[in-house]
């Protein structure tokens, strides 16, 4: 592949910055910072009842509402283990499993379309070839392809392959009771816009630090490996968040292409099928509900200082 960086027009930002100083003022105002809290305790009110609930006996969830709880704190542990392991009121098994799925089908559905992305980014943004603005054009269309027209064609190439007439164009993949379906169907569909939003965030790294690195004789996967990664992780995190809670609360994908066995099954198919079960247990569905919360939170705040950077980026170039 040339060496070759490709010319990258270089926009001025000057008449942004008055905008974005604005914003900040705004935001950082007495006023503005008393709307922030009161938005954020009115977010937090459901979250902190979900909780509340779950660790309450069955009596005290029937007889009074979760706010009760700072009155007469009665709080057992006693819910989650049989969420987690016994099951019981007619379903067999625990959600140990399914998380464990989870985690199994949302960690590779997050890395795959993060890197195929970030290389497909870079070479669409700073890699000189004929039909790149064309090809960067038709992967922003395929956003506009909505993921439900695509299940059942999906579901048919995975299990039977392609034909055309007596002839085979893509054999049968036997992938059935596999992770590998799920995964590839969010790959498939992540790419659009995950390329898209780092291709936005790497044309804009400066271009003396790309020229540099071409002078030095650094390849071009030696410049991605360096340069780009390290620079566009804020935008890598971000996108890394968005992908992982999309996987992981999924529902339609997973039903579709994993079933509901527990071999595969993640969380929220489970989760279904004890809101069906349980009925009116609502301290096993609370702590049910608030166990497939926690990973989510755990990786927000963990990412957070480079989720808030990468909302930031752009705003002031170079």
């Amino acid at each position: 592949m040339s060496s070759q960086i490709s010319d990258q027009p270089s926009a001025s930002d000057t008449a942004a910055l008055p905008a974005v100083k604005a914003v900040r003022k705004s935001f950082s105002s007495p006023l503005g910072s008393l709307f922030v809290i009161v938005v954020t305790v009115l977010w937090t009110i459901p979250t902190v009842g979900l909780l509340a609930t779950s660790l309450r006996p069955k009596e005290d969830v029937a007889d009074s509402g979760w706010w009760t709880v700072f009155a007469h704190p009665n709080l057992i542990l006693s819910n989650y283990h049989t969420v987690l392991f016994d099951g019981g009121f007619g379903v067999s098994g625990g959600l140990m499993p399914y998380m464990v799925n989870s985690l199994a089908i949302s960690v590779p559905a997050t890395l795959f379309p993060l890197v195929l992305a970030a290389m497909a980014a870079y070479a669409l943004a700073w890699v000189r070839f004929r039909g790149s603005d064309t090809l960067f054009f038709l992967i922003f269309a395929l956003q506009v392809v909505p993921l439900q027209m695509a299940l059942i064609p999906l579901l048919q190439l995975f299990s039977g392959g392609a034909h055309l007439g007596g002839m085979t164009i893509i054999p049968q993949f036997n992938l059935s009771g596999t992770y590998a379906p799920v995964w590839l169907a969010h790959t498939m569909f992540a790419l659009p816009l995950a390329t898209f939003l780092l291709h936005n965030f790497i044309s804009q790294l400066p271009r003396d630090l790309m020229e540099a690195a071409v002078v030095d004789g650094a390849s071009h996967f030696k410049i991605f490996r360096s340069i780009v990664l390290p620079l566009c992780a804020p935008a890598l995190a971000s996108f890394a968040i968005f992908q992982f809670l999309w996987v992981w609360n999924d529902l339609l994908v997973a039903l579709t292409f994993a079933g509901g066995t527990p071999d595969v099954a993640p969380m929220t198919v489970r989760l279904a099928q004890l809101a069906g079960s349980f009925g009116g247990r609502w301290e096993l569905l609370t702590a049910g509900a608030f166990l497939s919360i926690i990973i989510p939170l755990l990786v927000f705040f963990g990412l957070q200082r480079y989720f808030v950077r990468g909302l930031l980026a752009g705003s002031v170039k170079g």
